[in-house]
């Protein structure tokens, strides 16, 4: 037999080779599948959950002090969360929700049947909505004003223009101050040529604080607490308008805008606060929903004045009398 050059040594040495080679080529097959499978529970890591993650969110202007202190609480109860914001007017809320960055938006109505269908076909499944709270438009004067009493029927003839004292409105497009007043007092009506509008709620403020002959209309989140410090500096400048009470027997029963006033329905612009949820997962808009809608987020909505929509937080006095 011819000599292949090979000692017995050098052919084990070169099987191990072949060995080594087959051994380091399933190795790193192994690792590619491992790191593979890896990689799906690492990207699902990075989705938001109700307690971490980061969305963004649309919420009406008039709206603006009672949400920024739910998110400001919200955040330092779940550091991990990032909660974007945009202040703007109520349709603009609607227009951001159709576009896949906006998770959740906070207006004063839910969606109409129209909308429903649209998001039922572009999503297949319609966004969530419910009442957090109830708000009211607040009719606001000066200081110095010598009339702080309103009818429905006078709010009307101002909002037409019939009477001709200027109304001052929360923003220059479509809010949901503009929108109530046009529907529940107009009736569907115009604006006369004396409404005129202001860039926000605080642009109003600053209006009425200045003149004596306006009077204007902002969301009762931005006046109505009296324990707030930006808002006890409002109120050395302006007062709240009493509206008279439509449902009262009382007759010639006028109201402020105020918690109890809504509670009781005396005060006839209160309003609802919605939240609407394109979220059909429990993501962190689902998280920031319920802890809006559970005992934390509805005891700032009362602590705002507003009248919490889900949990009754009623106070009651008791006393326990020693046995004899």
């Amino acid at each position: 037999m011819a000599d292949s050059g090979y000692t017995g040594d050098s052919r084990a040495i070169i099987k191990m080779r072949k060995a080594g080679l087959l051994y380091g080529i399933v190795l790193g097959g192994m690792l590619l599948i491992f790191n593979a499978c890896k990689t799906t529970p690492d990207k699902a890591d990075k989705r938001d959950t109700p307690q971490e993650g980061s969305i963004r969110i649309s919420v009406d202007e008039s709206f603006k002090p009672v949400i920024e202190e739910q998110l400001h609480v919200h955040h330092s109860s779940f550091p991990n969360t990032n909660i974007h914001v945009t202040y703007t007017s109520e349709a603009t809320c609607f227009r951001d929700l159709q576009s896949d960055s906006t998770r959740m938006i906070i207006v004063a109505r839910g969606l109409n049947k129209q909308e429903s269908s649209f998001y039922k076909d572009k999503l297949s499944y319609t966004p969530q909505y419910a009442v957090l709270a109830y708000d009211a438009v607040a009719v606001i004067i000066n200081k110095d004003a010598k009339d702080s009493l309103f009818t429905m029927e006078r709010l009307k003839a101002i909002l037409s223009g019939k009477e001709k004292i200027t109304a001052v409105m929360d923003g220059q497009n479509a809010t949901s101050t503009v929108r109530f007043l046009k529907d529940s007092v107009l009736r569907g009506g115009n604006f006369g040529s004396n409404v005129v509008a202001e860039q926000n709620s605080l642009g109003v403020i600053n209006q009425v604080s200045q003149r004596t002959d306006v009077i204007g209309f902002v969301g009762l989140s931005w006046v109505g607490d009296s324990y707030d410090p930006a808002q006890q500096e409002y109120m050395k400048k302006i007062r709240l308008g009493l509206v008279e009470c439509v449902n009262c027997t009382e007759k010639g029963f006028f109201a402020k805008p105020s918690q109890a006033t809504i509670t009781y329905m005396q005060y006839p612009l209160a309003r609802p606060l919605y939240y609407v949820l394109k979220e059909n997962t429990a993501g962190l808009g689902t998280g920031f929903m319920n802890f809006m809608s559970l005992e934390r987020g509805q005891l700032i909505f009362r602590s705002a004045f507003l009248a919490p929509a889900i949990m009754a937080l009623d106070k009651r006095t008791s006393s326990i009398k020693d046995s004899d």
